[in-house]
């Protein structure tokens, strides 16, 4: 088994951190504390890592608020181990997936993880992770199980639970006429959000929940189209497939000179920080960032340390976070 910076802590009777500044030669370590964690290293022969201390975070979202708070947790959680995480934007007409991890693997990258990104698309080229494989390089997946069905680890929020949630929430109100901006098909969030949205609908008695789908692209813009579209249909309230979606509907309406939450509610998901101070404070599914990013953390040490950890998708719960975007059904 493969010595790693737990061991070394447990010997020398110090944290992980202060083992990780010795690692990295930091400040803020007496000398006899550091005396005592090189002599730990020595007698449980702890070979130093020369290269592969980078985590490369790759994503579609930087720009999203929610999608930047987990890359940051992930930097936490990853940083006390001598792990440095760099973030890898990947966007259309950008550079891409493959020309990011082509360069990193040369640079010795321990481990990538895929923050809703190529994980995410159904039918996503494969040569990534082949790449990987072939370098011997561990990568997990956030939100969405890989293409080419090979067993990683990959983390993801229970989709299904957080269209029930959101629609529950509304009935409760009295809306029956309830729409969903949804993000584009093909992306794996979004469709199982879908089929989470017509089995809660059709559950509470909707016979045709699916013409109650209006499909868009993750933004703002996506969600002011789509709350247009909804709203002609006669919807009192709208789940959205994202935050900036929700934010994009509130506009729309209100461009129309319709009231949130007094024409139509409005509820987001993602569970951002800023959408407490949004006009009106937001009603949000919120992801379990913390929770999220730490397993994230947890399985990438374990693999850079050789050890096997559980294959397969865990799923996390969702919260309801209830504001002043939706309120009860107009008359």
């Amino acid at each position: 088994m493969k010595v790693g910076i737990t061991d070394v802590a447990a010997h020398a009777q110090v944290s992980e951190a202060t083992v990780s500044r010795v690692i990295n030669r930091r400040q803020g370590v007496s000398r006899k504390t550091r005396e005592t964690v090189e002599q730990a290293m020595a007698e449980l022969g702890y070979e130093r890592p020369t290269q592969g201390q980078l985590v490369a975070v790759v994503t579609e979202f930087v720009s999203n608020p929610f999608f930047a708070d987990v890359a940051e947790r992930i930097e936490s959680a990853l940083a006390p181990h001598g792990l440095k995480t760099i973030l890898c934007p990947v966007f259309p007409g950008g550079v891409q997936e493959l020309d990011f991890l082509s360069a990193l693997v040369d640079k010795g990258v321990a481990a990538v993880v895929f923050l809703s990104a190529s994980n995410t698309v159904e039918g996503a080229d494969t040569e990534s992770y082949e790449l990987l494989r072939q370098r011997r390089v561990p990568y997990v997946g956030i939100n969405g199980e890989f293409a080419d069905g090979v067993p990683v680890p990959v983390f993801s929020t229970d989709d299904a639970l957080a269209a029930e949630l959101a629609v529950d929430h509304l009935h409760r109100l009295g809306h029956r006429r309830i729409g969903m901006a949804s993000g584009p098909s093909g992306n794996r969030p979004a469709d199982r959000r879908v089929r989470g949205f017509v089995d809660a609908m059709t559950r509470r008695g909707t016979d045709d929940a699916e013409r109650w789908v209006v499909r868009q692209s993750y933004t703002v813009e996506g969600g002011q189209a789509a709350a247009a579209s909804l709203v002609a249909q006669g919807a009192t309230a709208i789940v959205a497939a994202s935050d900036y979606m929700a934010l994009g509907a509130v506009r729309g309406l209100r461009r129309q000179g319709l009231s949130v939450p007094d024409d139509v509610s409005v509820v987001g998901y993602d569970g951002s920080s800023v959408t407490e101070f949004t006009d009106p404070a937001l009603t949000t599914v919120r992801q379990p960032a913390d929770r999220l990013a730490l397993e994230v953390g947890r399985s990438v040490l374990s693999l850079v340390s050789n050890r096997e950890v559980p294959t397969g998708e865990l799923l996390f719960d969702p919260e309801l976070v209830i504001r002043a975007s939706t309120g009860p059904a107009p008359r």
